[in-house]
This record gives structure tokens, C-alpha cells and sequence, in this order.
């Protein structure tokens, strides 16, 4: 017999966090134990951490009903019952606790070259800003070894923006560095395709979902133009079916996808996305939503298991003052998990549920 509890724990974040959904400083990770009533010492974490403004899970009672799933759990009902579709994090926490939990409750979830230490490729993200401070830290990442950078782009003006690119590829050539970009929706459907021709100049690798979800029409003109590859990032949300993620890579046809377990309902989801995706002969990476390195392990961990060689968007696990420590470190424009640094797991305030 399994046995459910959680607790939160509230992350901080050791700048302001600059989205195109406003800065954010803190970020809740409401971390969930799976323990065997024969060994209790063994544990598995999982995480279900909503991202508020993306994340369809993002609600007021959000905690209630994670409770609620927890008790179910607790009282006998199988997971594969509980209505978790319209709780894509949860579904994500429970899972990778009990995966954990099944592989000793040592934080290995996939035993792979990754566990072993064998280094994963991820982009180097510039969060939104003032344009100069943008171009700095692109470099600085450029020095610390990343040869994909990724910008956040749409919160200024357009022209200003191509300026800072033009200046970046002045001192980054394309054979060395890749940009990709991400433009949260900011584009309109009647600027997205003049802009994306005019960003075609820097030679630039993927844009990330450049006009906001379900405008299907301009969305499947844009992938059909070609002027830069276009990776689906929130047109997934929400997507529950296998035959609604199939109508809708085949209707839009992109590039990519980019999959965020937390926001698309865990890792059997993203395997559904993977399978469907390769019959079209589209590709795929992966990226944190902001998760703790509990999070960010299980995904990185999963990544590993794939044949997916592009950079991933796991470097994420330096961004919060507060974070769990853990194996993971960020090296050369790689994500490592190193045995010499071990996990630990403080509890806040533990809230139960028999």
C-alpha cells in the first residue's frame, strides 16, 4: 500500500523574472511523497508546480483539489482513475513520485548514460529585459560555453529588437552560435509573417509559438511560409486526446513541439506527443516550466531516455535562491548530474492526508 502526502514549498527566484506575463518573484512547488507502508524510509518525489497565466491547472483552489487526489489516492483508488485531465501538474507530480518510488525512491527514475554523467545539450536563455542588458547576457552565455542561445522577444519594440540580434550575430556567426527565439504570442496575425521575414536575416534556428494559440488559419500559413521554422509551446496546453494532438500537428504541420511535462500532463502524455510527432516527421525538445530540481531531474531524466540530440531548455535549476539541492549542475552549455553532490530534501511545514 502506497501512501500520498505533500508539502509546498515556496520558490524565490534570485532576480526578477521578466515574462510576457508579467515579472514574477516567487513561484509555489507543491512537492508530493509517495512512500510504501513497508519501508516508509523509502520515498518518492514528485512535483506538481502550476505556472499561473499558462498553466490550466493554475486555479485558486488548485490546493484543495490536489488534497482531494492525494485522499483518493490514500483511500485506495487507482491513479488511472482519478480525473486528472484538467490537472496536467498533478498528474505530472504523481507520476514521477511513483516512478521514483518503484526505482528505490534514490531520485534515479531512468537509469541512463544521463544518471551515469553523461551530459545533456540545453540552450542558453536570456529572460526579457532592457534591450543592452539582453545582449550582454547573450554573450555571457556565449562564454560560459552555450552554442544555442535562446531569446525572449515581443515585450519591446520590433525594430529595437532586430538591432540587438543584428548585433549579437555581428560578434556570433551561425556556424558557431544558434538563436532560437520565443516569442510568447506577442506577434499579431497581421504582423507575424512581415516579422518573421524580417527575422529570417539573422538566420535564426526556431521561433516559439510567435502568435497566441488557437488562431489555426494564420498559425498553419505562418509553418507553411518557412521563413523560420515555427515550434508549437502553448498551442499544446490543453490538448488532452491522442486523435485532438493528431488533428492538430496535422493541420498546423510545425517544425517542432516543444514539450513541458508540468504544462501537457506529465511524461506518458509527452511520449504520446513524441509518437504522433514522428509519424509527421516533426521534431521535438523539451523545457522546464520552472520547476525545483525535483522537477527538472525527473524531465531531464526522461530526456535522456530519448533519441532527441537538440538542445534541450533544462538549464533552469540556478534561477531560484531557495532551490533543492541536488546532483544537477550546469557546465559548458551542458546539464550534468554528477554523484558528487547529493539530493536534499527539506520539508516545509508538512501538510498530510490519510
Amino acid at each position: 500500500m502506497i501512501h500520498f502526502r505533500y508539502f509546498k514549498h515556496e520558490l524565490q527566484f534570485a532576480f526578477d523574472a521578466k515574462t510576457s506575463r508579467g515579472a514574477i518573484k516567487t513561484h509555489a512547488a507543491y512537492i508530493i511523497e509517495a512512500s510504501d507502508y513497508a519501508n516508509p524510509m523509502r520515498i518518492g518525489y514528485g512535483e506538481a508546480s502550476p505556472l499561473h497565466g499558462l498553466s490550466i491547472d493554475a486555479v485558486p483552489e488548485f490546493e484543495r483539489h490536489l488534497v482531494s487526489f492525494l485522499n483518493q489516492l490514500n483511500e485506495g483508488v487507482p491513479v488511472e482513475l482519478l480525473m486528472l485531465a484538467d490537472f496536467p501538474s498533478i498528474r505530472f507530480g504523481i507520476e514521477t513520485a511513483l516512478l521514483d518510488l518503484q526505482e528505490g525512491g534514490k531520485r534515479i527514475l531512468f537509469n541512463s548514460e544521463f544518471t551515469r554523467g553523461k551530459a545533456i545539450p540545453i540552450n542558453g536563455l536570456v529572460w526579457m529585459n532592457a534591450l543592452e542588458p539582453m545582449l550582454q547576457e547573450a554573450q555571457e552565455k556565449v562564454n560560459q560555453g552555450f552554442d544555442c542561445i535562446k531569446f525572449k522577444i515581443g515585450a519591446h519594440d520590433f525594430d529595437a529588437e532586430c538591432r540587438m540580434l543584428e548585433k549579437f550575430r555581428k560578434t556570433n556567426s551561425p556556424s558557431k552560435i544558434q538563436i532560437r527565439l520565443d516569442a510568447n504570442g506577442a506577434f499579431t496575425a497581421d504582423d507575424a509573417l512581415a516579422k518573421l521575414k524580417e527575422l529570417n536575416r539573422f538566420e535564426i534556428h526556431s521561433i516559439e509559438q510567435p502568435i497566441a494559440p488557437k488562431q489555426f488559419d494564420t498559425m498553419a500559413k505562418l509553418c507553411k511560409d518557412g521563413s523560420i521554422a515555427i515550434a508549437l509551446d502553448e498551442e499544446l496546453i490543453g490538448i488532452k486526446t491522442k486523435e485532438e494532438k493528431d488533428a492538430l500537428l496535422k493541420l498546423l504541420k510545425p517544425a517542432f513541439i516543444i514539450l513541458k511535462p508540468t504544462l501537457i500532463g506529465g511524461l506518458a502524455m509527452a511520449n504520446d506527443w513524441i509518437q504522433i510527432a514522428e509519424k509527421l516527421n516533426i521534431n521535438w525538445w523539451s523545457t522546464s516550466a520552472l520547476e525545483s530540481n525535483i522537477g527538472l531531474n525527473a524531465i531531464a531524466q526522461w530526456v535522456a531516455t530519448k533519441a532527441c540530440r537538440l538542445p534541450q531548455g533544462l538549464g533552469t535549476g540556478a534561477l531560484y535562491l531557495n532551490n533543492f539541492d541536488s546532483p544537477l549542475i550546469v557546465k559548458n552549455g551542458h546539464l550534468y548530474s554528477t554523484e558528487n553532490k547529493l539530493w536534499k530534501i527539506e520539508r516545509s511545514p508538512m501538510k498530510e492526508h490519510e
